[in-house]
């Protein structure tokens, strides 16, 4: 993976905390804590989106024919499968 040097400003209320968060020791440096921000929101935006999509398939499926406990029921064996 290549890496790109990129530029930024922050507040000093931001470098303060960015400072903090490297003091404390979970990260090593200013970048590795930048860099886990960005792959936090990246993550954090595909689960949101793959709620959308979730939701929209949803509400094209139109109504079911099951009712609430059965639905529930599905609900957490296919929640179970996954864990």
């Amino acid at each position: 993976m290549s890496v790109q040097r990129k530029t930024i400003t922050v507040t000093q209320q931001q470098d303060l905390w960015i400072k903090s968060q490297v003091n404390s020791g979970s990260y090593s440096n200013d970048s590795e804590y930048i860099r886990n921000l960005i792959r936090n929101d990246f993550e954090q935006k595909q689960k949101l989106e793959a709620l959308r999509s979730a939701l929209i398939a949803g509400e094209k499926s139109g109504i079911s024919s099951r009712n609430m406990q059965e639905i529930l029921k599905d609900a957490k064996k296919r929640h179970a499968d996954k864990v």
